[in-house]
């Protein structure tokens, strides 16, 4: 079986994202230190998946029309097996606003855009609300 590792993503500060990683989500920091281009990087996440936060030192803000451009990475998705209205207080408690909450078979899920712009997805199985 071949199973997804880690996605690097380029943010302003690696540290506060992955402090508000580590609050919302409850990801530990696996590694940190000088990367390519003089950068800096963070990877944040679970023993068996991350998500490394990378800043090379200049980074620029991303364009405003995210899901016209190709190449370009659309959302990150997490998955919970908790309560996904606890998740969601979190986000909110990290200063960010719930976007575009959904139903779906089986579940339910809401997004997200970060203070540098990415867009995360929450979603579980729990049963959509009646």
């Amino acid at each position: 079986m071949i199973k997804l590792e880690h996605a690097n993503v380029t943010v302003s500060d690696p540290h506060a994202t992955a402090g508000w990683l580590a609050r919302v989500f409850g990801w530990k920091t696996r590694w940190e230190g000088p990367a390519k281009m003089g950068g800096y990087s963070v990877h944040v996440g679970t023993e068996e998946q991350y998500i490394a936060l990378f800043n090379p030192g200049d980074a620029e803000p991303a364009e405003s029309d995210r899901y016209r451009r190709v190449g370009w990475l659309n959302h990150l998705a997490v998955f919970t097996d908790e309560d996904i209205d606890a998740v969601e207080s979190r986000v909110k408690d990290a200063g960010f606003s719930p976007i575009n909450h959904g139903d779906y078979a089986p579940g339910r899920r809401f997004y997200f855009l970060d203070g540098d712009g990415i867009e995360w997805e929450v979603a579980s199985h729990q049963g959509v609300a009646a």
